[in-house]
């Protein structure tokens, strides 16, 4: 075997486990990877700060499947890249970040930017490790593929030390990993078929990761056969299509209040994928805990999930996939006893995602939202992070394709913008918009820079209310008229995307709108429309003054 630097066998094994492009932020602590970087085909995005380079791994993670990579320096650069952990843990994303370290022999000394990684990850990751010997690279990569990707996908952390990284050694060449597939016992469909047939008020909750579009496929036909209405748990909304006659709307913060009692209601209730935390369960008001009032069939990829805050009727240890391709050609022996049912919970969908068409103020999002429906292709990847802003396309936007959504069920700020860079790396023929609030966006706007620099025309559609909008409304609510501490300043954002080499627009009445889409796309550059909303416009049915006044009674 011909010796190699620990730089080269790090890249070696990502080239062997099929990584196309990698997030990063520079350091000097790994400058081995960099260098064993130049003499591959991957693509290195270069980003302005850790935080946006991890969140971008995180979209890549969630909308392929395959494990989004991140590098980033030690000490600093590490804990920015915390807030793009925490993400993919909660979301059940796979993804590797890959941390530069202080070298061997300073270690435990609180050397420059020294942090034991192996302790403080371990809340943000699945596996925490650190490489000491670089003829292990191999073993030590292969594993955290693995781990990324089975069970309950996740991130994982590997720190490496900077002089491990030149030690020239020999090591045996890497081996792509395997997903490791789980999958539903006859028994468990048998059984799941029987109670289906049995069932009065049947209903099915979509959610977490490893699906595909081949399985998001399979399934709507299966949900046709047995004419089942479905749902999808929060920020899921890319599992079903929403144009199908079975869809009957989105569990999760501020449910359809007809869908959430069709939730307590159901006498089975199928939750195939997801853990069902806390926001798409209303707060765990929708399911009783620990034992549901409903027959409850539960499919997770995680055995430690299943029984862990639900305790399931039938608990299936599988991954959706798998799951779905083991219901091909379970049917219906008999006409269902529920298809009335499906078609009143699909009305009730279609009267609550129709957005209204008048609110306070020049602009009204009610018909922006309603002029992208009519102008977006099925195909446009929404992003978007956290804030009321993000309602308007949650509730209103008709997701009806795989790997169009990317979005933080965490509820992280700063998101959108750095999914919707990558999301435009990983599929340059899509188009791409994001939403955000003028809070969300400055969270991690320069990656806007990012952006330009690689050429990727997203487009940013920039609600501005000049305010943390979703913390004001809680504060109106709870404390009436005591506002402190949510006021914002901004930059004019046209400004700021010209600044940069991108496109600015600016919105300050609802007929503005349509023009300044369609010019900021035929711009062909990264694209910002400020969209300068009023800040009563807090949420689609209620101003912040009712709001102010409903509290105060």
């Amino acid at each position: 075997m011909t010796k190699k630097t620990g730089g080269q066998l790090i890249v070696e094994a990502l080239v062997a486990n099929g990584v196309k492009r990698i997030a990063c932020v520079p350091g000097e602590s790994y400058l081995a990877v960099l260098d064993a970087l130049h003499d591959t085909e991957i693509d290195v995005m270069v980003c302005r700060q850790e935080g946006g380079a991890a969140m971008m791994a995180d979209c890549w993670g969630r909308l392929t499947g395959e494990p989004g990579i991140c590098m980033v320096t030690r000490g600093p650069g590490a804990t920015n890249a915390t807030a793009g952990l925490h993400v993919a843990r909660q979301d059940s994303v796979p993804m590797i970040l890959f941390i530069g370290q202080v070298q061997r022999d300073a270690r435990e000394r609180e050397a420059f930017q020294e942090v034991e990684y192996r302790r403080a990850f371990t809340e943000f990751a699945k596996w925490v490790g650190e490489i000491d010997d670089a003829r292990r690279i191999p073993e030590f990569v292969t594993r955290a593929f693995a781990v990324a990707t089975s069970g309950r996908p996740g991130p994982v952390v590997l720190s490496l030390p900077e002089d491990m990284l030149t030690d020239l050694v020999e090591a045996a060449d890497a081996r792509p990993y395997q997903p490791v597939a789980t999958h539903p016992a006859p028994s468990q469909i048998a059984d799941l078929k029987a109670r289906l047939e049995k069932a009065e008020r049947p209903l099915v909750i979509l959610g977490g990761t490893r699906w595909s579009e081949a399985s998001v496929a399979a399934f709507q036909s299966f949900a046709e056969a047995w004419d089942l209405p479905v749902t999808v748990s929060f920020r899921r909304q890319m599992l079903f299509d929403h144009a199908h006659l079975n869809y009957a709307g989105d569990v999760g913060i501020g449910v359809n209040p007809k869908l959430g009692e069709a939730v307590k209601n159901a006498d089975l209730l199928i939750m195939l994928g997801g853990r069902f935390s806390e926001m798409p369960s209303s707060g765990y008001t929708l399911v009783d805990i620990p034992y549901p009032r409903q027959s409850l069939v539960h499919i997770h990829p995680d055995s430690s999930e299943l029984g862990r805050v639900y305790r399931p009727d039938v608990a299936i240890n599988a991954d959706p996939s798998s799951f779905v391709a083991a219901l091909a050609g379970v049917t219906p022996s008999a006409p269902v006893a529920w298809s009335e049912r499906t078609k009143s919970m699909r009305a009730d969908y279609l009267a609550w995602s129709t957005p209204p068409m008048e609110g306070p103020g020049e602009v009204a999002m009610g018909p922006i939202m309603s002029w992208l429906e009519d102008n977006l292709p099925k195909t446009a990847i929404m992003t978007n992070g956290a804030g009321n802003y993000a309602t308007w396309l949650h509730r209103f936007h008709r997701f009806q394709a795989y790997a169009t959504q990317a979005a933080p069920a965490s509820g992280s700020m700063g998101y959108g913008l750095p999914a919707a860079v990558a999301a435009k790396a990983a599929f340059p023929e899509r188009e791409v918009v994001c939403f955000a609030g003028d809070g969300c966006f400055m969270m991690h706007g320069q990656e806007f820079a990012t952006a330009v620099r690689y050429n990727l025309p997203i487009i940013v559609v920039l609600v501005n209310n000049g305010i943390y909008g979703t913390i004001r409304m809680h504060q109106e609510r709870e404390y009436p008229g005591r506002v402190s501490a949510t006021g914002l300043t901004n930059p004019d954002f046209c400004d700021y995307a010209r600044a940069f080499g991108g496109h600015g627009e600016k919105v300050t009445k609802t007929s503005d709108f349509a023009a300044a889409y369609l010019r900021a796309r035929e711009s062909g550059k990264p694209a910002i429309i400020e969209v300068i909303l009023d800040p009563e416009a807090i949420t689609p049915t209620r101003t912040l003054t009712q709001i102010r006044e409903a509290a105060k009674g």
